[in-house]
């Protein structure tokens, strides 16, 4: 009987994985469903186990069986670790997705599992926080926080109850890591909150997971009842999100584990001094806790051999939209930004040049190819105007037009607004206004400027016009109550109308309680920084030399 590998992955079963894992049983096979190895492009991808070891074929259809089997089918890969695209990873968080059964007790144990949890509880809580900090382990999330630190400010405060809460509310566009080890590597996580339980004193952890990763769910459900008698006496539970974005900030999040709206706290009282419940509380993101056990079990010196300058380790970068080769890549800080995407990622899927790609999720900023020297390091996309976050990269070739992906982000931005704070709340919806108002007047040859009519306020292209509605200048319109409450005349220009942008883009990011709204700036500046063209403005001087 032959046995096969074949992905229960939700982007794989997308792509027909059951019907061909269906389709193998019913020949006779013996099929193990396993996690995804990364590249999609490739999926459904069938292993067959052999004397050689495991083959690989893809992508396979349900009329493939025989084909595969007997080894004659034209999308035979060879092994899969040798192709280009896995060759040049250093996969220490997913070194199990996609070779292991991902509920499989044993399979884990004999790769490695457990191995970081046993060294953990053979040592006192301070050492292990203490090997965290020597990791250079930062969040995987966000901004870079040392994971290290957050412990210690958990382990050093004084209260009856701790608890673990993981981050799994996986909401930027082009991201899919967390769920891939859900799905692929369950207990890995479940390990990595074990290990913070018992280096900080928690008792019990959630799992925050949204709502639209009902596999992750699933699995994360079965894994923890299978393996609740090895973490024990940590125990955990899976608390389901409703889909809202500003969810994945962490107080937001605490609230609606709590059962309240997810609306963002303000700081002070930091959630690690008072957190879910009001108790001391570690959040982390799936991937700062999933790269835990690797460090308890083969050491921090290991861990931090590997990166770039303060960003130690390795990387799961996420490659999407109109890219070749989407997928998974894990690696170590450093690389560069046009490594991953043009040879890793192999340029646009559409074959026309890149122009832009945008890092970091919706609130990520926008880099052009001029900027792909850049290493992928947290301070090198700081210093840059721009930021890593949960690494996912996002190819746009030269058909997209930068304003309106500028748009995007504020009216992104107001529809996931908790409403806390006015910037993001206010800002955000003021922020289409205006963007609308650029995108209306380009192509104009001439500033359109108000004139004053009978007490308000109209274009001088409506001059005498309608009497109700909106005041239009080029291809948008203006809200007349706007130019009501003016005092005296307001410049439409698109001069005057992007140097508001970026004075309401500073409000944003300065006064927002957070990183919605304070981060929201970052794709609008880039976007007018690097491509003023499609603002309405002159080309950048090497870019219109080129």
């Amino acid at each position: 009987m032959s046995r096969v590998f074949i992905s229960r992955d939700m982007a794989s079963v997308a792509l027909g994985a059951d019907d061909v894992a269906r389709a193998f049983a019913q020949a006779g096979c013996e099929v193990v469903r396993t996690g995804a190895r990364g590249l999609f492009s490739i999926e459904p991808l069938v292993e067959v186990e052999t004397q050689a070891g495991r083959i690989g074929f893809g992508p396979v259809g349900p009329g493939d069986v025989a084909a595969v089997l007997d080894g004659t089918h034209a999308a035979r890969l060879g092994e899969v670790e040798a192709l280009p695209f896995f060759a040049g990873q250093q996969r220490f968080t997913f070194a199990r997705c996609g070779v292991i059964d991902p509920l499989s007790l044993d399979d884990y144990a004999a790769t490695g599992g457990w191995q970081g949890l046993d060294a953990a509880r053979a040592q006192a809580a301070q050492q292990v926080v203490d090997t965290v900090k020597a990791s250079g382990l930062r969040g995987r999330g966000g901004a870079g926080f040392p994971t290290g630190i957050k412990w210690q400010t958990v382990l050093d405060a004084s209260a009856g109850d701790k608890y673990i809460v993981c981050n799994a509310d996986e909401g930027d566009s082009g991201t899919f890591a967390d769920r891939m080890l859900m799905e692929g590597d369950p207990y890995c996580l479940i390990e990595g909150m074990a290990i913070a339980a018992h280096a900080v004193g928690a008792g019990h952890g959630y799992i925050y997971i949204r709502s639209e990763y009902p596999f992750a769910i699933a699995t994360m459900r079965a894994a923890i009842a299978a393996s609740a008698h090895i973490v024990a006496p940590f125990t955990l539970e899976v608390r389901e999100g409703a889909g809202a974005y500003v969810c994945g900030e962490e107080t937001a999040l605490l609230d609606s584990i709590e059962g309240k709206r997810g609306q963002v706290r303000a700081k002070p009282p930091l959630p690690a001094l008072q957190g879910l419940f009001g108790r001391p509380t570690v959040i982390n993101n799936v991937l700062s806790l999933a790269a835990v056990p690797f460090i308890l079990a083969h050491g921090a010196e290991a861990y931090a051999a590997v990166g770039f300058g303060r960003s130690r380790g390795t990387m799961p970068v996420q490659l999407a939209g109109n890219v070749r080769h989407g997928g998974l890549y894990e690696v170590g800080f450093g690389i560069t930004l046009g490594e991953l995407v043009n040879a890793i990622g192999g340029g646009t899927a559409s074959r026309r040049p890149v122009r832009a790609v945008q890092v970091g999720g919706p609130l990520g900023a926008y880099f052009p190819p001029s900027m792909f020297h850049l290493p992928f390091d947290y301070e090198a996309f700081a210093a840059a105007g721009g930021l890593i976050g949960h690494a996912g990269i996002t190819v746009f070739d030269d058909s997209v037009d930068m304003a309106h992906m500028a748009r995007f982000a504020m009216e992104f931005c107001a529809a996931e607004s908790c409403g806390k704070c006015t910037p993001c709340r206010i800002g955000s919806t003021r922020g289409v206004e205006v963007m609308d108002r650029i995108i209306g007047a380009r192509g104009t040859l001439k500033p359109v400027r108000p004139e004053p009519v009978e007490g308000r306020l109209f274009s001088s292209q409506e001059k005498g016009g309608a009497s109700t509605g909106s005041a239009r200048t080029g291809e948008g319109y203006l809200d007349r109550a706007l130019y009501s409450r003016a005092p005296d005349r307001i410049d439409v220009s698109i001069e005057a109308q992007t140097a508001l942008l970026r004075d309401l883009a500073d409000t944003m990011k300065y006064g927002s309680l957070c990183a919605l709204g304070g981060f929201t700036p970052y794709p609008v500046l880039s976007a007018l920084d690097y491509f003023p063209e499609d603002f309405g403005a002159p080309a950048p001087l090497k870019e219109a030399a080129a």
